[in-house]
């Protein structure tokens, strides 16, 4: 497991994909979670989002204005990663020769799944470093105050965005494993994010009491519950308080278990990779 773990963090850091995808984070997490609120909150423009004002914007709500982008938009890029790390094996024939050397299939599986997490949170830490070097930038700029959250309020939105982030990278690596592919998985996994979760909750969930209910069963909207009780703006797409925080990290907790499981007995069954 160990040299299964080694080898695939060595493949996925020397993947440009991989530093792409978090170059687009950043960026977009940047863009819209401080330099569009600032210069809005700055120049009096009148907006949907216009009553966030440039407080959202600074240390002390550094939590919630980092995680906000993981139910949708953020977590899309997670779940292109997760495909593009494990689906792509199929298009390489690398499940072949890798497990013609001796690891069982599941140790390999569980070495790419560990590997994932593992860039889950490197993905969070980094957006959350972003997020403090632009909000201690604004509130320096606008004199304005540098009290931070506490230290555990810190940690605790650290582990919900690492908890949804590696949630949605699994997400991906199941759907290229379901797949065996990148093309397919990836248009699926960019349509459930980007479109169908928000058809149901902005369509289907406000004229039909049934799917109100269950699309609490969701990974999406239990992602946006989740962020939203630590702090997130309502505004921000997928965010929404269905529930509270408790229900929402068993629903996120479960989705990730249930990927895992997936993926090892699909793989573990299949008579041909």
């Amino acid at each position: 497991m160990v040299g299964s773990f080694r080898a695939e963090l060595l493949k996925l850091g020397k993947r440009p994909a991989t530093w792409l995808l978090l170059g687009i984070a950043l960026t977009l997490g940047a863009l819209f979670a401080y330099v569009i609120p600032y210069l809005g909150a700055t120049s009096g423009t009148t907006g949907a989002t216009a009553d966030r004002g440039l407080a959202a914007t600074l240390p002390a709500n550094i939590v919630g204005n980092t995680l906000g982008g993981y139910p949708v938009f953020l977590g899309a890029l997670l779940v292109v990663l997760g495909v593009l790390f494990v689906g792509g094996e199929y298009g390489w024939g690398s499940w072949k020769t890798v497990l013609t050397q001796g690891p069982s299939r599941t140790t390999v599986l569980f070495g790419k799944f560990g590997v994932l997490a593992v860039a889950a949170l490197g993905f969070v830490l980094a957006i959350f470093l972003m997020g403090t070097v632009a909000s201690v930038l604004i509130a320096l700029a606008e004199d304005a105050s540098l009290t931070f959250p506490s230290a555990f309020d810190i940690v605790r939105g650290i582990g919900a965005g690492w908890l949804i982030a590696t949630m949605w990278t699994m997400f991906g690596a199941v759907l290229g494993i379901l797949l065996r592919g990148v093309a397919l998985a990836v248009g699926l996994g960019l349509v459930w994010m980007l479109a169908v979760q928000n058809l149901i909750s902005q369509l289907a969930a406000p004229l039909l009491p049934w799917v109100d209910s269950a699309q609490r069963g969701l990974p999406g909207p239990g992602a946006g519950a989740l962020v939203a009780a630590l702090g997130a703006p309502t505004g921000t797409p997928g965010v929404s308080a269905l529930m509270g925080g408790g229900p929402a990290t068993l629903v996120v907790a479960a989705y990730l278990v249930f990927f895992l499981a997936l993926g090892a007995v699909v793989l573990r069954r299949r008579d041909i990779l």
